[in-house]
């Protein structure tokens, strides 16, 4: 019963040390920014909404 416990722990530490490859996160990201461009009107949407947020930070 403790090996399994220290096996949990392990691979808990690996897990939170780690870092994600950022091609992994990208791949992990697209699935749902897509999802979101669907659900709130197209690619439109999204370039209005950058375009505020440039014009924000552009100030």
């Amino acid at each position: 019963m403790a090996d399994t416990a220290t096996r949990t722990m392990i691979r808990a530490q690996a897990r939170t040390s780690g870092r994600r490859h950022p091609l992994v996160a990208t791949a992990m990201v697209l699935p749902l920014a897509a999802l979101l461009v669907v659900v709130f009107g197209g690619w439109e949407a999204v370039v209005t909404q950058a375009s505020s947020v440039g014009v924000m930070l552009g100030r």
